[in-house]
C-alpha cells in the first residue's frame, strides 16, 4: 500500500478476527520504505494507539529482487549499490524489513480495527500508510439441547479434532469415550475439512448418540487452528474441558481420575502409554527414554513443552483465557499454549500413570529441525579462510530459522500471557 509516498506490505497474516474486549499480542512482520528518504523510526498504530517498532531497516533481498528482476545478483553484495541513490528510489526497498510484537486490547464493541504504519523520515517529516484491518466480533460459548437438565459442576466438554481419520482407530476412540466411568460429558467434534465421504463416515460411527456434536470446517485449518475451533465449540455449561485426538484409546477411568487430580489446580494431565496403530506397545511411559517431565517451572515450560494435549483436563477459565490462540511465527502447538496459560494462572497437577494409549504414526514426529552442517558445506582441503566463511554462513543459516521459528514465537506467547493473565501473575511468574 502507498500513502504519503510510504510503501508498506505485510508478510505475515493478521488474524481474521479478534473477540471484543479481549487482550492479546499481535506479531507484525513486513516491509516499509519511502522512495525519497530513509525511514528513521517506525510505529504501528492499532486502533489509534501507537506502538514503537524496535526492528527496522532489515535486509529484504526478496522484495528488492522483485522490484529489480534484471539487476545482477552482484548488486546484492556489500558495496554493490548505494541504497540512498537518488537515481532509483526503489533501491531503498533493500533495507525495508521490520517486525514487532504488539500487546493490545480489542475494542469493547464490534467493528473494524485498523493497523497503520506511522513513519518518521530522516528529514523529520512524517508519513503513514494502512497495513490492514481486523474484524472485532462478539463471541460467546454455544449451548446444546442435549445438555438441558444436565448438571454443570462436573460436566466435561471433550473437544476432539479430526481430519481424515482411520475409521477403525476412530471407532475405537469413540467406544473408549462411551466407556468412561465419569458419564457427565459431551463431546464436540471439529473436523478439519475432511472429504465429504470421510465426514459422513465420522457421523456414521457416532450414530444417533446425542452426547456427540459434529461440525465440519469450510476450509483446511491445520491442527493448531482446528483445536482452537474445537475449544470454541465447548458449551457454556461445561465447567471442565478435555482435549481428545481422533485415534487414541482412553482408559475407562481417565476423566474420573483427572477430575480428582484437578482439584486445587488449573489443569491436570497424565502419563500415557505409547503404542503402534495395531496396539503393540512401544513404551509403557512417555518418559521411558529419560526426558524430564516439568510442570512447575514456567521458564522451562515456555522453552520446552511437556504437557501433551490429549492427556489434559482443565478448567473452563483456562479455555477462556487461551482463546483465541495467538498467531505467531514458526511452530504452533495448541497443547503448549494451553499448558502455559494454565501454569501462569495457577498450578498444574500430574497423574503419574498412563490414562490412555497414545498412538504413534510413522512420519508424525514433530519438533525436529535439521540444520545443514557447516563443515559439510566446504571441501576438507579448502583454504582456512574459505572453511571459516562456510562455518559462518552455516551458523547464520541455522540461527535464522531458530530466531524466527523459535524465539519470536515464544516472545508472542509471553506477551500474550502478560496481558491476558495479568491478575493471576505472581511477581516470579511475571519475571519469568
Amino acid at each position: 500500500m502507498r500513502e504519503d509516498g510510504l510503501r508498506v506490505g505485510l508478510g505475515f497474516p493478521l488474524p481474521d478476527a479478534l473477540p471484543a474486549g479481549k487482550p492479546t499480542a499481535l506479531f507484525c512482520y513486513g516491509t516499509c520504505f519511502h522512495p525519497r528518504e530513509p525511514v528513521a523510526a517506525l510505529e504501528l498504530s492499532v486502533g489509534g494507539e501507537r506502538h514503537p517498532v524496535p526492528v527496522i531497516a532489515m535486509p529484504r533481498p526478496d522484495l528488492f529482487a522483485s522490484l529489480h528482476p534484471n539487476l545482477d545478483a552482484a548488486a546484492l553484495e556489500p558495496g554493490g549499490f548505494d541504497p540512498d541513490s537518488p537515481t532509483d528510489p526503489e533501491l531503498r526497498a533493500f533495507r525495508s524489513g521490520f517486525w514487532a510484537t504488539v500487546a493490545l486490547t480489542a475494542p469493547a464493541t464490534p467493528g473494524k480495527l485498523e493497523l497503520r504504519a506511522e513513519a518518521r523520515l530522516a528529514s523529520g517529516a512524517s508519513a503513514s500508510a494502512a497495513l490492514g484491518e481486523i474484524e472485532v466480533v462478539e463471541r460467546s460459548a454455544p449451548s446444546y439441547d442435549a445438555l438441558v437438565g444436565r448438571r454443570s459442576e462436573d460436566l466435561v466438554a471433550i473437544c476432539m479434532a479430526t481430519f481424515e481419520p482411520d475409521l477403525e482407530l476412530f471407532r475405537r476412540q469413540v467406544d473408549s469415550l462411551r466407556s468412561q466411568t465419569h458419564t457427565n460429558w459431551i463431546c464436540v467434534v471439529s473436523d478439519d475439512c475432511s472429504a465429504e465421504e470421510s465426514f459422513e463416515a465420522i457421523r456414521a460411527v457416532i450414530g444417533d448418540d446425542r452426547r456427540f456434536v459434529t461440525s465440519r470446517s469450510d476450509e483446511r485449518l491445520g491442527f493448531y487452528r482446528n483445536f482452537e475451533r474445537a475449544l470454541g465449540m465447548a458449551p457454556a455449561e461445561a465447567d471442565f474441558v478435555a482435549l481428545c485426538d481422533q485415534d487414541d484409546r482412553w482408559y475407562p477411568d481417565k476423566l474420573e481420575t483427572l477430575l480428582g487430580a484437578v482439584e486445587g489446580a488449573e489443569l491436570a494431565y497424565s502419563d500415557q502409554r505409547l503404542v503402534e496403530p495395531d496396539g503393540a506397545v512401544l513404551a509403557e511411559s512417555l518418559w521411558a527414554a529419560g526426558r524430564r517431565n516439568n510442570y512447575t517451572d514456567l521458564t522451562s515450560l515456555l522453552i520446552a513443552n511437556t504437557v501433551t494435549g490429549a492427556a489434559t483436563l482443565f478448567r473452563r477459565q483456562v479455555a477462556e483465557a487461551a482463546l483465541p490462540f495467538p498467531q505467531m511465527p514458526g511452530w504452533q502447538f495448541h497443547d503448549h499454549w494451553i499448558g502455559l496459560v494454565a501454569l501462569v494462572r495457577g498450578r498444574i497437577a500430574y497423574v503419574d500413570r498412563p490414562l490412555y494409549d497414545y498412538v504413534q504414526h510413522g512420519g508424525a514426529i514433530l519438533g525436529q529441525v535439521s540444520v545443514d552442517s557447516p563443515a559439510a558445506a566446504e571441501p576438507a582441503r579448502a583454504p582456512l579462510r574459505a572453511r571459516l566463511a562456510g562455518v559462518l554462513r552455516g551458523f547464520l543459516r541455522g540461527w535464522r530459522p531458530i530466531y524466527f521459528c523459535g524465539y519470536l514465537g515464544l516472545e508472542v506467547q509471553a506477551r500474550a500471557l502478560l496481558v491476558r493473565c495479568a491478575p493471576q501473575l505472581s511477581p516470579a511468574k511475571r519475571r519469568a
